[in-house]
């Protein structure tokens, strides 16, 4: 994975963001509402601490209520409706930025698969990859809420 600052933004370039590293997981994720949000068969998230995150402009957000119990809060822009990033109760201070909205894209490289058991028949994943029926408690959530906690 990369340890460069990496840079993107929406459609139509009102918001637009800088990541520090490091990069905590890239994952395809295949939940319902992964293919709800992005009208695809998965989509691919990069995530990062909260604080890695440089934003400028305001997006807008969509919350609704995840599969895992909490909240998923969407954030995309108000006028192209670019999908830039998603946070939420579960990942607490981590958040997952779009790999589509990365300028380039091809910077970051998909680790696993989560929510594997709600993929569409026809989409297709790397076989290589780890696949995981939902979303795996992941190490990095959990030391990133810890240090949280601990502040």
């Amino acid at each position: 994975m990369t340890e460069d600052v990496l840079e993107g933004g929406c459609l139509c370039g009102a918001i637009r963001y800088r990541l520090s590293p490091p990069i905590l997981f890239v994952s395809q994720c295949a939940c319902k509402d992964c293919q709800k949000a992005t009208g695809t068969g998965h989509t691919t998230i990069v995530g990062i601490h909260r604080d890695q995150l440089a934003l400028t402009g305001s997006p807008t957000t969509y919350t609704n209520h995840g599969d895992t119990g909490g909240d998923v809060t969407r954030h995309f822009c108000g006028t192209c409706g670019g999908r830039l990033y998603t946070s939420g109760t579960l990942p607490g201070p981590v958040i997952m930025i779009q790999a589509g909205s990365l300028d380039d894209p091809s910077a970051v490289s998909p680790q696993s698969v989560i929510y594997r058991k709600d993929a569409a028949a026809w989409d297709r994943f790397d076989p290589d990859l780890p696949s995981h029926d939902g979303m795996p408690v992941r190490q990095e959530i959990a030391a990133a809420k810890a240090a949280e906690a601990s502040n």
